[in-house]
């Protein structure tokens, strides 16, 4: 297999929307579905429907963000038990971010945090809204 660069993937399940995306280097590849129950339910065909579109597996991710909340429980929790399941396989980074790291669905800060080594790494304590 040939040496391919690392990418980093954000997952955001913790508000309205369900957010995948891929950041690799100049590229940005993003989708976004209503976060409901029928979706949540379908979250890893979702994710691995996403990657697939985009050829892009997790063999060449390095690092996964996740959104730790605060934010909708049910898929905090399904995206935090999804990615870690993938992990046992794949082994690569989480980090954790907040809501609060987030505006308007703009990831730019959480990057920038990610730079500066300012993220929760691969301890997962989620936030939820009660």
């Amino acid at each position: 297999m040939k040496n391919k660069i690392k990418k980093n993937l954000i997952i955001d399940a913790a508000n309205e929307k369900i957010i995948f995306k891929i950041i690799d280097n100049d590229k940005i590849y993003t989708n976004d579905y209503e976060n409901s129950r029928k979706n949540f339910d379908r979250f890893a065909v979702l994710l691995f429907s996403f990657l697939n579109k985009k050829t892009i597996s997790f063999d060449i991710i390095d690092k996964v963000l996740i959104n730790l909340g605060p934010g909708k429980y049910s898929s905090i929790r399904t995206s935090i038990s999804t990615l870690k399941a993938i992990n046992f396989i794949y082994k690569f980074k989480i980090y954790g971010f907040s809501s609060k790291d987030v505006e308007k669905y703009d990831y730019s800060r959480v990057l920038e945090l990610l730079k500066k080594d300012k993220l929760i790494k691969n301890l997962i304590k989620p936030l939820y809204l009660s």
